[in-house]
């Protein structure tokens, strides 16, 4: 089952249960929204799991881009996307938690076929603010599902403040053995879906009080999921990446880990630039100007004059047509290959800074500082070109 089916199945999956789709934003939140990326399927939805009506109901279903820079160090791995599709669904207010695990778990092994022996769950087991999730354990249980109970691995927040609530999460087996031990004693069982029962608002001073109306709100990663359905060891082996495979090996040999982070930090380069983000020093075009330096960082350890000059253009529409976004490739490529030659002055000016014989001893805090401040050079540059 490739991508585009497995997005269409779980979109429809919902729909024949009286969910309405509604259209995925881009990785750009709203003007006067406090966070500079779209982190998940709930994100635009904030205010209607606060209580404001949805015009189109009560159930809702979409699929979501979505950026995260919490995993970027562990971008290169099996599982970790800087950029990413998330299948969600939602009730605001209807159905509680049960029938949305119930749903799940329907939707996984009749819709995609998952073996339920290679299935387990978690849920959250109780603290001092809020009792156990017995509701969800109850449904697990019924279904024959095995149980872990955790505290805070099934508890979901989006920020220090704002909704919250226990969560249950859906684990798929991928080792080559039967499956054995438990989510949190075995990487071999990795995370695919997260039913978040969302009661609550924290506040500033970290209480819970009830939300107006109980909701519950799914995701899952769309990447993660085909690779698993397709029998794939790594989210950079399923067809989502299939371009990227066949085309960027040929360009720059780099040993696994080393792919996998720059074909990732492209693509993610390449659908933030989609969504209108230009490269700055400060706020989202920093973190465009991060992905694009640490990418570049890679490609050039062993060979400097590698440049993405070769990046052939049909990678980069590949991508725009994948996420939907109307931008010109020639504009993208254009902005990319400007931010490298900007690295590779900051790093010829770097390099000269650095060969000063004040800075040829140990580097401590003040010289960072004074480096950033009197140089533009950012501390994480100067220790790459002076590890210590």
């Amino acid at each position: 089952m490739n991508s585009d089916r497995v997005r269409s199945t779980f979109v429809e999956y919902f729909e024949e249960r009286l969910h309405q789709r509604i259209t995925g934003s881009t990785l750009v939140p709203p003007s006067g929204d406090s966070v500079l990326f779209t982190t998940s399927g709930m994100h635009p939805l904030t205010p209607f799991l606060e209580g404001r009506p949805h015009p189109l109901g009560n159930r809702l279903v979409n699929v979501q881009r979505c950026l995260r820079t919490t995993d970027l160090e562990e971008v290169g791995d099996p599982t970790h996307l800087t950029v990413f599709e998330m299948l969600g669904s939602w009730s605001l207010g209807d159905y509680e938690g049960p029938q949305s695990l119930r749903w799940g778990y329907e939707l996984l092994t009749e819709g995609f076929g998952v073996d339920p022996r290679h299935l387990h769950a978690t849920v959250f087991g109780g603290d001092e603010r809020t009792g156990p999730d017995t509701s969800s354990s109850d449904v697990w249980d019924e279904l024959g599902v095995p149980v872990e109970l955790t505290v805070e691995d099934n508890w979901w927040d989006n920020g220090p403040i704002g909704p919250c609530g226990p969560d249950s999460e859906m684990f798929l087996w991928t080792g080559d053995t039967p499956p054995r031990s438990t989510p949190t004693q075995d990487d071999r069982w990795v995370e695919v879906w997260n039913h978040v029962t969302m009661r609550y608002r924290r506040l500033d001073d970290g209480s819970l009080v009830p939300l107006p109306q109980r909701n519950v709100d799914t995701g899952m990663g769309l990447e993660r999921l085909v690779s698993m359905l397709q029998g794939k060891r790594s989210v950079f082996e399923c067809d989502v990446f299939a371009p990227w495979r066949l085309l960027v090996p040929g360009l720059w040999r780099l040993d696994m880990e080393s792919l996998r982070l720059v074909c990732d930090h492209l693509r993610s380069a390449v659908v933030v630039i989609g969504d209108g983000v230009r490269p700055a020093n400060t706020g989202r075009g920093y973190v465009l100007r991060r992905l694009v330096r640490r990418l570049l960082t890679v490609l050039w350890r062993d060979d400097p004059t590698r440049g993405l000059g070769d990046l052939p253009g049909e990678l980069i529409v590949h991508t725009l047509d994948h996420f939907r976004q109307d931008m010109d490739a020639a504009v993208v490529r254009e902005i990319l290959l400007e931010e490298e030659q900007r690295f590779r002055r900051l790093l010829e000016r770097g390099r000269r800074v650095l060969s000063r014989p004040r800075f040829r001893g140990p580097l401590g805090e003040e010289d960072l500082f004074y480096l950033h401040d009197t140089h533009g050079l950012p501390s994480e540059l100067v220790l790459s070109l002076r590890p210590e």
